[in-house]
């Protein structure tokens, strides 16, 4: 079965407006299908995506086709700018609608639906942040159940203050920029492979129950 990687590209920008974040996608996508990793991106800001905790905020949210995309791949990479030295509101958004798959276990392990996909993260911006948004970002998939292999995060920053972004900056000739992204895509996908064949084992349900049996 081939491998799918999804970024959901978190962009304050609507098509077509040029986005700095999908250039640096772009090239992490280009290296995930060399490895035979299928890819999909989705610019959120492109669907009506309603503010919520939810996993369906009723009529005319778009957010329920994004998640089955989300549910559908092995690795998830969300990919932001940076403001205000952390990551953009619409990462922030999808963070907080994932949040509504905590009330979609497993009937019988409990388990997320995340369980089981690789995390990873992309993140461009002209000011410093990027530990901040790759650190979050990365602990809240964990929190729902992603697993995040090591160097799993990728970003390109310039110079403090205002100034050009990757694209007229060059960030593509960026030696650790170029680095980190490889480092990413091999990472995710050595572990999407193994979690493909031996996916975690673990009975959520069970241990609920045992710590409610301490916890009275």
């Amino acid at each position: 079965m081939a491998l799918k990687a999804l970024f959901l590209n978190c962009t304050l920008k609507k098509s077509p407006e040029i986005s700095n974040t999908r250039a640096l996608i772009d090239k992490a996508a280009a290296l995930y299908r060399d490895l035979g990793v299928e890819t999909e991106i989705i610019r959120v800001v492109d669907h009506d995506v309603f503010f919520g905790v939810a996993s369906d905020m009723g009529e005319g949210d778009a957010w329920p086709e994004i998640l089955e995309r989300v549910k559908a791949c092995n690795i998830l990479v969300i990919s932001s700018p940076i403001w205000f030295g952390v990551r953009g509101s619409v990462a922030q958004m999808v963070i907080e609608r994932l949040d509504g798959t905590y009330g979609e276990g497993d009937p019988e392990t409990g388990q997320y639906p995340l369980y089981d996909k690789v995390a990873g993260v992309i993140i461009t911006g002209n000011e410093d942040g990027a530990h901040n948004v790759a650190a979050h970002t990365l602990f809240n998939l964990t929190h729902l159940g992603c697993t995040v292999p090591p160097n799993a995060d990728c970003y390109w920053v310039g110079d403090a203050g205002p100034g050009p972004s990757y694209i007229k900056a060059g960030g593509d000739r960026h030696l650790y920029t170029n680095r980190t992204v490889r480092y990413m895509v091999h990472n995710t996908t050595f572990m999407a492979r193994l979690l493909s064949e031996h996916p975690i084992p673990t009975n959520l349900a069970r241990l609920d129950e045992e710590a409610r049996k301490v916890s009275r």
